[in-house]
């Protein structure tokens, strides 16, 4: 049952994440943005995709009496948002246009109760709502979610957004938190404007996304980057990706191909129904499509944390939407992988689109950073955070350009052909012709023009179209050529162009060295590999979650995300106490599903080992006055571990003082804490009735030195519970090489 945790006082927000949210510690910069709304001030909050924007104002929601008003732009970013809070115990709602008028009545008399803590609303909502409506409700804290959305500025301007600065005059006392992942300087300062916020802290988290590696595909024709994407897939079994295309026909050719070839791919665009997007939408979220190909208006509502893999077909229009993109990948801190193709003909279709809207100056100016980004021979990562202010001080090591550095080649004579073929074309062609006629193509427009009769007509027929398209790109990033916007982007020789043309400079050709993906083909008839036990296990795993999950009609990853699924696999709890300690369960979801796993985790727990003496060598080590934590470093055991060893020796009778490692305190307030409770001395009671004030481990120390002194006759036989504990903590180092890899 979902608590609404109101009460009148404020709650620790330390306590509240690991009650509701599972995890031990905050992120960077989420305490201190917590700790400035809970002191009632106004902030702007930017953090990448997948960095824990939302806890920023969940766990200050959560803390105080009332309710949290979220302004979200998408109905199924607010029904994720819902479901999610929802799997972890905590009462939420959202108001939008999908919901009759009865049952919006009944959600607002919930929220006038004070029976739910978070409320979603679209903007459109939020700005009809009455005054009498606004001032019927304790509202603690209006958080703006996607505040880019504020700005003309910035890439996914909505104009219904910029009726918001009405809230703050609505409620002056109450704190507005506007959130965002995408916003450069410019964009940063018209949403404090807007929203009118008088003086707002602004909180800038970097930008870094680790996990995500980059890569950029340059010069690609569309069947090879369709032949490309299909490789691509075949190593990626069943995870889930996004194809982003800059048109509806291009998301659908793609999709094509990819079901020709036995992919399980969807197109996603505008020129769908609104049922079909939702399904498709739907579809994907829940695992039953695990790839879609998109227009970029896919994405902005799906907090669905196991994307493994982001590809845009097509160019992106500038660096935000580039960056917000592909954080949709491995929003839940596993590895995951970014491809983008880039080519001069989508310049020129990005270039028609700036000159025809508004605000061209400035999208000019975006589009030559991703032009920048896309054409670089230094680390990607670098690039891409310097856009957002940041400074990389090292090469990222994760992007193509680090993990395979161009190379150098002389290139004076192929670009002397390239120059000479742009001068006798009158310098009047652009790439794709120029391109035509160095291969010895003679399509209609290079006939009308004559062009075929030119002298250099087919001189660089031995070069693939793809490496000539590169190296006409590399031309122009050298300054030797220039591309004529308003001439139907005809190329024309710069004065360093005709320098190189007469043989006064030479030139020299960066190769890039692309990983090529080579996909095994299997006979037919061949019997598939057996799984292994660990990926058998993991299989189990998942199919269990996805049953669960489908029960309550919630995407899988709202059960627990992979990253959670990974640890279970390393850690294989059976206690409830157990569950607790995994990254990302809170007590309530341990309560909620740890039964529907046990049984699972059971069959594949190691037995317990039997080497006789293993406790004896941690008492010599402990005699010669090691402490635990280096026994523990020596042995390469968890300090739990050693413990438990320990206490195996006292009872077998060896002399072991631990009188030095626990202190008086700490053993009276076991000993009272029994004595208040009734209860037996257990873990798991203690740890709770001490109110966390002691960690598990100087728990149990505390446990065998008064059980030691028979201080404590009557507790119980412990010790089987800590053996079912001691394989999972002895893995914990597992985990952490996992977190990091």
């Amino acid at each position: 049952m979902e608590t609404s945790t109101n009460t009148t006082e404020r709650q620790d927000p330390k306590h509240i994440l690991k009650k509701y949210f599972g995890y031990d510690a905050f992120r960077p910069m989420q305490e201190e943005i917590i700790s400035h709304v809970l002191d009632g001030g106004d902030a702007l909050v930017l953090m990448p995709t997948g960095g824990g924007k939302s806890l920023c104002f969940q766990i200050p929601a959560l803390a105080m009496p009332g309710v949290c008003i979220v302004i979200s732009p998408l109905i199924a970013l607010m029904k994720d948002q819902v479901d999610t809070l929802k799997s972890h115990g905590i009462s939420a709602a959202a108001l939008n246009s999908s919901y009759s008028s009865a049952h919006e009545n009944e959600i607002i008399n919930a929220c006038q109760k004070g029976e739910i803590k978070l409320l979603y609303l679209s903007p459109e909502k939020a700005v009809t709502l009455s005054s009498s409506w606004w001032q019927s409700l304790q509202v603690n804290l209006i958080a703006i979610d996607e505040a880019h959305c504020i700005s003309s500025w910035g890439h996914d301007f909505r104009p219904e957004y910029t009726q918001l600065k009405w809230l703050k005059k609505q409620l002056p006392n109450v704190p507005i938190l506007a959130l965002t992942a995408t916003a450069e300087n410019t964009t940063r300062k018209d949403i404090v404007k807007q929203l009118e916020l008088p003086e707002p802290k602004i909180f800038v988290s970097s930008f870094n996304r680790p996990n995500l590696s980059l890569a950029v595909r340059t010069g690609l024709s569309p069947k090879e980057r369709r032949e490309e994407i299909l490789n691509f897939l075949r190593t990626q079994g069943d995870a889930a990706g996004i194809i982003y295309c800059l048109s509806r026909k291009n998301t659908e050719d793609v999709r094509s191909f990819l079901n020709s070839h036995g992919i399980a791919a969807a197109a996603y665009h505008a020129g769908l129904s609104s049922d079909e997007r939702s399904r498709i939408q739907g579809e994907f979220i829940t695992d039953k499509t695990p790839v879609v190909c998109a227009t970029i208006a896919f994405g902005m509502g799906i907090d669905k944390s196991n994307v493994r893999f982001v590809i845009h077909y097509n160019l992106p229009k500038n660096m935000e939407g580039y960056y917000q993109e592909i954080g949709r990948a491995g929003r839940d801190g596993l590895p995951s992988k970014t491809i983008l193709f880039y080519s001069y003909p989508d310049v020129q279709r990005l270039l028609s689109f700036i000159h025809d809207g508004a605000n061209e100056e400035i999208n000019l100016e975006k589009l030559k950073w991703i032009q920048s980004y896309s054409e670089s021979n230094i680390c990607r990562r670098r690039i891409l955070l310097s856009y957002f202010g940041e400074n990389l001080q090292e090469n990222c090591g994760n992007c193509d350009v680090c993990a395979n550095p161009p190379k150098l080649e002389e290139g004076t004579t192929t670009a002397q052909m390239a120059l000479s073929a742009i001068v006798r074309m009158g310098q009047k062609a652009n790439l794709t012709q120029v391109v035509q006629v160095l291969r010895g193509n003679s399509p209609a427009d290079i006939r009308e023009k004559n062009w075929h009769q030119i002298k250099t007509f087919g001189v660089g027929r031995n070069i693939s179209s793809g490496n000539w398209n590169r190296y006409l790109m590399q031309l122009l990033q050298l300054a030797l050529l220039e591309m004529v916007y308003d001439e139907n982007y005809a190329l024309r020789v710069t004065t360093a162009g005709w320098d190189v043309l007469k043989g006064n400079q030479t030139v020299q050709f960066t190769i890039p060295e692309y990983q090529k993906i080579i996909v095994t083909k299997t006979d037919p008839e061949e019997k598939p590999a057996k799984l292994t036990k660990e990926a058998q296990f993991r299989a189990e795993m998942k199919a269990k979650r996805k049953e669960v999950a489908a029960s309550e009609d919630v995407p899988a990853y709202v059960v627990f995300s992979d990253k959670t699924l990974e640890e279970l696999l390393v850690v294989k709890p059976i206690t409830l106490e157990a569950w607790e300690t995994i990254t990302g369960i809170s007590q309530f979801k341990a309560e909620k599903y740890a039964h529907h796993f046990i049984d699972i985790i059971k069959r594949y727990r190691p037995k317990p080992r039997s080497g006789p003496g293993t406790h004896m060598e941690t008492l010599r080590y402990f005699k010669e006055g090691k402490t635990i934590e280096e026994i523990a470093q020596l042995r390469e055991l968890s300090i739990g571990t050693i413990i438990v060893h320990l206490e195996r020796c006292i009872n077998e009778g060896e002399s072991v003082d631990l009188t030095a490692l626990v202190k008086e305190s700490l053993l009276a307030d076991v000993l009272l804490a029994c004595e208040v409770t009734q209860q037996k001395a257990q873990l798991r009671p203690l740890f709770d009735t001490l109110e966390e004030k002691y960690s598990y481990d100087e728990l149990r120390l505390a446990m065998i030195q008064l059980k030691r002194d028979e201080k404590l006759n009557h507790i119980p036989d412990y010790n089987q519970e800590w053996v079912e504990r001691l394989e999972q903590e002895r893995l914990q180092k597992q985990i952490e090489k996992q977190r990091t890899s």
